[in-house]
């Protein structure tokens, strides 16, 4: 055994303690800025909620700024953490088209199949209790739009929305790019959001408690006859 063996042990401490304070206080800094706006999120209230001294937060983050900003980054990243494994497969299934690379390009019924999947595991990110605090902080930064925005948009709002509109326009038969396919992906992902936005009048409206497995295949059904509606009209509009 090497003389510095024994160091290793307590400095794995110390980084794990390290990382459990920064975590939490990203954790209670998405609640607090979320409730209660950068301006209102004072910092004694941030480090309060974070069981944490003044100093954590300059320590860890350089400020309040820096914070609400790593918060940001946090959220895209556990958001990338639901959706990014089924997002990246669907990604490399589009890159294989390539007939010119020995590539098989998607028929519509696939490209169905995978929106209906990205729609799937969409919705139960925003039926998990998870996402309630990431989606006061969001919906707040939809209001009034900052860098902490950006980061989201840029690091995972931008990249599933480029995905869905790839699949759209495969199976409406229309430039992803284009102005009708970026409207039609934005309705097909409003009926999964407003699980979450519009939360308490979904719930109201539906007359349900929770969202359990026989609730869950109902909005699944949903996702299926949505996706189904646009690829059966463009079956339609080919054979007629």
């Amino acid at each position: 055994m090497s003389e510095r063996e024994p160091d290793i042990v307590p400095a794995a401490r110390a980084g794990a303690r390290r990382e459990e304070m920064r975590n939490r206080l990203l954790e209670a800094a998405i609640d607090v800025f979320a409730r209660h706006g950068y301006d209102g999120a004072s910092t004694r209230m941030l480090a309060r909620a974070a069981g944490a001294n003044l100093q954590a937060i300059p320590y860890y983050f350089g400020g309040k700024e820096g914070l609400y900003l790593a918060a940001a980054d946090y959220i895209a990243e556990r958001i990338r953490g639901h959706v990014g494994p089924v997002a990246a497969r669907i990604g490399a299934r589009l890159a294989a088209q390539d007939p010119a690379r020995g590539g098989t390009p998607l028929a519509v019924a696939e490209a169905a199949a995978l929106l209906t999947e990205m729609l799937r595991t969409a919705a139960r990110l925003m039926l998990s209790a998870e996402s309630a605090h990431w989606a006061r902080f969001i919906v707040s930064e939809q209001m009034e739009p900052t860098e902490a925005f950006e980061r989201i948009y840029a690091r995972v709002m931008s990249p599933l929305l480029e995905t869905a509109r790839a699949l759209v326009g495969l199976i409406i038969g229309e430039d992803a790019a284009s102005e009708v396919v970026r409207l039609r992906t934005l309705a097909l992902l409003g009926q999964v959001l407003v699980f979450r936005v519009a939360h308490a009048a979904v719930m109201r409206q539906l007359g349900w408690q929770q969202v359990g497995p026989r609730e869950f295949a109902l909005i699944d059904a949903m996702i299926q006859r949505s996706v189904g509606g646009i690829a059966w009209g463009f079956v339609e509009g080919v054979s007629s």
